[in-house]
């Protein structure tokens, strides 16, 4: 008897397809408009030395991947019913 492969082909369609938005954002997050000089974020410049701190960027993004993902989960868990 050969076990069932589809819910690993599933799992690996959905892998390819995170993977491409992934790089995707990496492709494009230098372009998104004000994206890392929101207000929170903190700029710290002295003589030699510097330090950026994004919390706000850091919030707004684990919020909007947060949401997309659990939509993609609902959306996942549906067509697998």
């Amino acid at each position: 008897m050969t076990p069932d492969m589809a819910p690993i082909g599933r799992m690996l369609i959905f892998m390819a397809i995170l993977l491409f938005l992934i790089g995707l954002l990496f492709l494009f997050m230098p372009r998104l408009p004000g994206l890392g000089r929101l207000p929170g974020d903190i700029y710290i410049q002295r003589d030699n030395f510097s330090c950026f701190v994004p919390i706000a960027t850091s919030i707004l993004l684990s919020l909007l991947l947060t949401i997309g993902l659990n939509l993609l989960f609902w959306l996942l868990n549906r067509l697998g019913q």
